[in-house]
């Protein structure tokens, strides 16, 4: 969807590193491209988009994947909210699949799945788990369970199977792989790196991901994404009246 040309053209505005099992909360601004590195391999992260400004507007995956006739997420596909705007474009991806089916584990379903893992012995290697880490970033956006939604699980791939069965794929993503989210609004981002509910893995060992925020000089990703298909036109007529 960029060319090379258009790459070299980006600034870097900021980057930082969140570890295997951290989890962080920010507005990315209109304009801008928040990319996603996988930086070891076989990482996962469960990611959150509302509208930063009115956060009762959040991403909705079944009109996501209706509008655009897909159930898995790549480039060229907008992240539609519930009230038929567009929260993010997905304008560059190396990995070509992010799961958009399999949510996040519970503290319970992470004991059982990896064992008790407790602070006090642990310390800072400690379990955690999607829900509570996401619910700690929500806290600081004044947002509370009832508004733990839906959440896209970046750089990992589940199929249904010719009985509908959901099927993980491993290795789906390995180490330099990324993606990038073009904001064509303001859009409060949650997100938890941790592993997969549905990853078959035994081990409690979430990977790191790097984040780098981008600012270009034009909107082309909006062009390509306009001209893609009368649905997402349409979003993005929707996200245009908005900003007026």
């Amino acid at each position: 969807m960029k060319t090379d040309e258009d790459l070299e053209l980006r600034t870097t505005l900021y980057e930082e590193t969140v570890p295997g099992g951290g989890h962080t909360s920010f507005v990315l601004k209109r304009g801008q491209t928040l990319r996603l590195t996988d930086l070891e391999g076989g990482a996962n992260v469960s990611l959150m988009l509302l509208n930063a400004h009115h956060p009762s507007e959040r991403l909705n995956l079944p009109d996501t994947l209706k509008g655009q006739h897909t159930a898995r997420l790549t480039a060229g596909h907008g992240l539609y909210s519930d009230m038929g705007r567009v929260l993010a474009i997905i304008g560059a991806d190396t990995c070509g699949w992010h799961d958009s089916l399999g949510g996040v584990l519970d503290a319970a379903e992470a004991e059982e799945k990896y064992g008790v893992g407790r602070y006090q012995e642990l310390r800072n290697a400690f379990h955690r788990n999607g829900s509570d880490n996401l619910l700690v970033e929500m806290g600081k956006w004044n947002l509370d369970l009832p508004d733990l939604l839906m959440v896209v699980n970046l750089f990992s791939k589940v199929v249904v199977d010719a009985e509908g069965g959901f099927q993980f794929v491993p290795g789906n993503s390995s180490a330099g792989q990324y993606v990038e989210l073009y904001a064509p609004m303001d859009t409060l981002v949650v997100l938890t790196a941790l592993q997969h509910p549905m990853d078959p893995a035994p081990r409690y060992a979430p990977k790191p991901v790097q984040l780098s925020w981008l600012q270009a000089p034009d909107d082309a990703i909006t062009t390509a994404f306009r001209a893609s298909r009368g649905e997402n036109a349409r979003a993005l007529h929707n996200t245009e009246r908005f900003l007026r």
